[in-house]
């Protein structure tokens, strides 16, 4: 899906008490990690272990630790994520099961968009299954369009 950086944008709105920043220590992602183990149902093939994961996603060419974005909640735990590639691209987005369905995800997609626009980028892609229907209606409210894949 993909949506243009043209035109105005609305601002993200964060859920009451959700701070956000970009990842800082190893305990972030060690933090990351587990987080997206749990909305990826704990698929092992994905994420073998916050060592190997670690060691590829940050080595990866397009790693930006400033396009990795954490929201915390009052009490300073992970509460979601949105890591991006430097091609304006959203690698995941992930939002911890407590916290779903109070905005944090548009929220966090929104401020993607800001942040990929003041780098001057004409638009933000991601890939998503077609069987995701909670993924699908947030990216559409946001104002995500189906492109081809160009794969």
């Amino acid at each position: 899906m993909r949506k243009l950086l043209d035109g105005d944008q609305p601002a993200a709105h964060w859920p009451a008490g959700i701070g956000v920043r970009t990842l800082n220590t190893p305990a972030d992602a060690k933090a990351v990690h587990a987080l997206l183990l749990r909305a990826y149902d704990g698929d092992e093939d994905i994420f073998p272990s916050a060592e190997d994961w670690w060691a590829r996603f940050s080595g990866d060419p397009e790693f930006d630790r400033d396009l990795c974005l954490l929201a915390f909640d009052t009490e300073g735990q992970l509460a979601g994520v949105a890591l991006c590639w430097t091609s304006a691209f959203v690698k995941d987005l992930a939002v911890r099961a407590d916290m779903r369905r109070q905005g944090l995800g548009e929220a966090l997609l929104l401020h993607v968009f800001s942040v990929f626009r003041a780098r001057g980028a004409a638009h933000v892609d991601l890939k998503v299954e077609l069987d995701n229907e909670p993924g699908l209606r947030l990216y559409r409210r946001c104002g995500m369009v189906h492109v081809p894949w160009e794969g």
